[in-house]
Parts: structure tokens; C-alpha cells; sequence
């Protein structure tokens, strides 16, 4: 009994540590694949912006590092970690790999997305007088609402699934709390139970952004 009540309150301090790194990681990382997407969509022959110096540079950044698993980036990001929080273990640690990862991930997802806009409205926005930023904020980014509010929504269910690797440097979450409790004490029960929250996680997450998706390509 004593073991149980001690199991369910790591469970619940894993499963909001989880949503701790889950929603930090998105934040961070969701603002810089933006940037980096509305870089490489700006910066591409025939864009708002066309410079091949820059476009050549970031592609070459983020194919670069996009196609690492994400098991070994976050040990080559060690370094780096200590280097920009001051700590190579730990929440913070993978926080910093998670929200790199994530923002060389979600800048493919923001280009592929924009690239669907109408040019001819970009176009008609130019012609009016707007300038470059006015007409990214205010014209490209509304016309691809839609499609990335759903792209954001696949980003944040892979975000989910990478934190399951926190405990390979010392993070922790529901997927340390399964690998510690469940699989080296042979204790499926544990295993499971730490699963179906993450299923019903990444299910309310979909939900979500679905519903926030057909809102957007309504107005």
C-alpha cells in the first residue's frame, strides 16, 4: 500500500512535469520555427525577400540538423545545454535539446504551409503599399492559419513523443517515470498506465487543434 501511494504521487509530479516540458518546449521551439520557416519561405527565388546567400544558409542549418534522432541529438546537445543553461542533465537540459529540435522540425512545416498561400494576394498586398512585414503579419500568416494551426498540432503530438526520452539525460516526465518504475522493476501496470496518459495527452492535443484548424479556414 505504501509503494502504491508512493507511485501515485510520482505519477501525478511526472505526468505535469510532462505538460511542464511538453508546453515550454513548444513555446520556444514554436517561435523559432516560425521565424526560421517565414526565413526560408521569404528568402526562396521569387519570394518577398529573395536572397539566395541567406536561403542557401539556413537550408543547409536545418537539413543539417533535422534528420539526427532525436536520442542522439540530445546527448551531441550536451555540450551546448551547459554552454547556454548551465547544466547538462536534467528538465532545463532537455528542454533546450527538445526546443531545438523542435524549431528545426516545425520551420519545414511553416515553409511547406506558406508555400499554399495565393501569391496573387501577397501581390495585390505589395501593390498597395504594404511593406514586407506588414504584409507577412497581417496577409501571409491569416492565409495560412488554417494549415498551421495543423502543423503546429503535428509538431506538438512528435514534441510529446520525443519527451519520453527525457531520462536518457536525467529529464523527467511520464517517459522517465515508465523506463524507472515500469520496465526496470518489471511492473507492466506502471508501464500502461504512464502509455494511456500520453495517448489521452496526444488525443486532446489533436482534438484541439483540429477543432482550432476548422475555426481558422471558416472566418
Amino acid at each position: 500500500m505504501e509503494r502504491l501511494m508512493e507511485l501515485d504521487s510520482l505519477f501525478w509530479q511526472a505526468t505535469l512535469e510532462t505538460l511542464y516540458i511538453v508546453a515550454v518546449t513548444l513555446g520556444i521551439g514554436g517561435v523559432g520555427g516560425l521565424l526560421l520557416g517565414v526565413l526560408l519561405y521569404t528568402t526562396r527565388t521569387g519570394g518577398i525577400a529573395p536572397n539566395r546567400i541567406v536561403n542557401v544558409g539556413v537550408n543547409l542549418v536545418v537539413n543539417f540538423f533535422r534528420p539526427i534522432p532525436f536520442v542522439i541529438f540530445i546527448a551531441a546537445a550536451q555540450p551546448l545545454a551547459r554552454l547556454v543553461v548551465g547544466i547538462g542533465i536534467g528538465n532545463r537540459a532537455i528542454i533546450f535539446a527538445l526546443s531545438l529540435a523542435a524549431a528545426f522540425g516545425i520551420s519545414r512545416i511553416v515553409e511547406q504551409n506558406l508555400v499554399s498561400v495565393d501569391p496573387g494576394v501577397l501581390e495585390a498586398s505589395r501593390a498597395m503599399g504594404a511593406g514586407r512585414l506588414r504584409t507577412i503579419l497581417t496577409v501571409l500568416l491569416p492565409e495560412a492559419l488554417g494549415p498551421l494551426i495543423l502543423g503546429y498540432t503535428f509538431a506538438l503530438v512528435a514534441i510529446v513523443d520525443m519527451s519520453a526520452v527525457a531520462g536518457v539525460v536525467g529529464g523527467g516526465g511520464l517517459g522517465a517515470f515508465a523506463l524507472t518504475y515500469g520496465y526496470r522493476q518489471f511492473d507492466p501496470v506502471v508501464t500502461w498506465a504512464a502509455v494511456l496518459v500520453i495517448i489521452a495527452l496526444v488525443q486532446a492535443c489533436q482534438f484541439a487543434g483540429n477543432r482550432l484548424a476548422r475555426k481558422a479556414l471558416r472566418r
